[in-house]
C-alpha cells in the first residue's frame, strides 16, 4: 500500500507539472507566430515594401459613396498605409503581405478566398472600406509589382526579396493613375 502511495503522488506531481509546461507555454499557429514577429527584420531577412493608397479618390469626391465621405474613411492625403518594409517568408505571394499586414495594422480588408472565384485566385473586394464600385463604375483594388502590373492574381503573384508592392485604389480603370503607371494596366 505504501508504494502505491508513493506511486500515485509521482503520477500527480507529473500531471502537475505537464499542466504547467502546457499552461505556461503560449503555443502559436505558424500564422500566428509570423504576425506576432512580422517587424523581425534582421541583418539577413529578405523583405518587401508595401503601400496601400486611394489619392485617386481625392480627385473624385463627387463620386464617393456619401456614407465614406461623411464616415472620414479616406485620409486626408489619401495614404492608408505608406510604404512599409516588412519581412518576407519563403513562398509568400502578394496577398500573403498583404493578408499578414492588415491584419498586423488593423486594416479594414474584405476578400473572396481563391477557391470562391472564376479565376483560382483571392479578389480583394475591399481595403480601408474603400470597394469595388465605392466611387464610380470604375473603381475598385489594383495592384503592383515594382510599378508593373502582374499578369497572375494575388494569390498566384510569388515575390522576391527587394520587391515594392503597390495596392492603389483606381475610379476610372486604371486611367487616373499617374502617368508611369499607364501602360501597364491592364
Amino acid at each position: 500500500m505504501k508504494g502505491f502511495k508513493k506511486d500515485l503522488l509521482i503520477i500527480f506531481a507529473l500531471v502537475l507539472l505537464v499542466a504547467v509546461l502546457i499552461l505556461g507555454t503560449d503555443i502559436q499557429s505558424v500564422d500566428e507566430y509570423y504576425l506576432t514577429h512580422i517587424d523581425d527584420i534582421g541583418p539577413d531577412s529578405e523583405t518587401v515594401t508595401l503601400s496601400i493608397r486611394c489619392d485617386t479618390v481625392l480627385a473624385n469626391l463627387d463620386k464617393l459613396d456619401p456614407a465614406l465621405r461623411e464616415g472620414g474613411y479616406v485620409p486626408e492625403d489619401g495614404i492608408i498605409f505608406p510604404e512599409t518594409k516588412l519581412v518576407l517568408r519563403e513562398g509568400d505571394t502578394v496577398f500573403d503581405i498583404l493578408s499578414r499586414a492588415t491584419r498586423y495594422y488593423r486594416i479594414q480588408m474584405e476578400y473572396q478566398g481563391a477557391d470562391e472565384t472564376a479565376l483560382g485566385t483571392a479578389y480583394v473586394e475591399g481595403l480601408g472600406n474603400l470597394y469595388q464600385f465605392s466611387c464610380g463604375e470604375g473603381s475598385g483594388w489594383i495592384f503592383f509589382v515594382n510599378g508593373k502590373r502582374p499578369s497572375e492574381g494575388a494569390s498566384h503573384c510569388k515575390l522576391a526579396d527587394g520587391d515594392r508592392i503597390e495596392w492603389i485604389y483606381t475610379c476610372r480603370f486604371g486611367a487616373d493613375l499617374p502617368d508611369h503607371y499607364q501602360g501597364v494596366v491592364k
